[in-house]
């Protein structure tokens, strides 16, 4: 199963991770793979690419953040985060720090470089994933108690919470501006909510099934999204309207990403597959 897929910032390769604890390098023309990463102790749900593109930073069920070198492969800084497994990672946009949400229901925030924890952010249980806001002075949590809360990088405080939420939320990602929200949740349907005043402003419903991933195009105005349903589906936000489906996929779509131009997807399944759509 393939648990995460993410662009390099200039589009060129892939990073991917699945349960056979590994991280993989790819290049997107040839479709051939340049560098496998093996060091984990246990699975790797989350990796990405440094801005630079010339660093992957990979976090594990073993309880580790790794930084690895592009081009050899060897492990430059590695730390343990605690003994709990990390279920999801963000990387700063100055690459600086990282967030990790782990089994014991905490944020973690940490230098990347020194290994050193920073700061804790408690108020979730079960905690899907955690993002920083492009300028890393907020950040986004999502959880399977139907929360999120957007924090306050510096100070650890809750800036907002969103509440009454009909199921678990799977997956929330700020939009390009930071000015809204979107979430994914089991009862299949997805909202987006204004972070400003606190309220919902849209919802989009329709053939949708239990969603893994989402992730908004770089105008702001689209969304993709991937799920259970072995489908990606392409939504015009004002609109709320679904404007395309791919498919191709036997199994689950686990994970979903975008180029940081807009003119690729990529996406990995349960069946193991990678795939890239133009």
């Amino acid at each position: 199963m393939v648990s995460s897929v993410r662009f390099s910032a200039d589009g060129r390769k892939i990073v991917s991770t699945s349960r056979d604890n590994t991280i993989r390098i790819w290049d997107i023309e040839s479709g051939k793979q340049l560098q496998t990463f093996i060091g984990h102790n246990g699975r790797v749900f989350v990796a990405m690419f440094s801005q630079d593109g010339n660093t992957v930073i990979s976090g594990s069920t073993d309880g580790t953040i790794r930084l690895w070198d592009i081009n050899t492969g060897i492990v430059i800084t590695k730390f343990k985060i605690a003994s709990n497994r990390i279920w999801d990672m963000d990387l700063s946009s100055d690459g600086k720090y990282a967030v990790s949400t782990l089994q014991d229901n905490t944020i973690r925030l940490c230098d990347i470089h020194s290994g050193i924890e920073i700061k804790q952010f408690l108020g979730h249980s079960a905690i899907s994933n955690a993002q920083f806001s492009l300028n890393g002075k907020m950040l986004l949590s999502s959880s399977l108690d139907k929360t999120i809360i957007l924090w306050d990088t510096e100070s650890g405080e809750i800036l907002k919470q969103f509440k009454g939420h009909s199921d678990r939320i799977t997956h929330a990602t700020f939009s390009p501006d930071c000015k809204f929200i979107v979430y994914c949740s089991s009862d299949n349907i997805i909202q987006i909510w204004d972070i400003e005043t606190g309220t919902e402003w849209k919802i989009l419903k329709g053939n949708i099934n239990y969603v893994n991933g989402v992730k908004y195009f770089p105008d702001g105005q689209t969304i993709v999204l991937c799920s259970n349903y072995n489908k990606i589906q392409l939504w015009n936000v004002e609109l709320e309207k679904e404007m395309q489906i791919l498919e191709g996929y036997s199994q689950s779509m686990m994970c979903i990403d975008v180029s940081k131009n807009g003119n690729k997807i990529v996406s990995g399944s349960k069946d193991g597959k990678i795939r890239i759509w133009e």
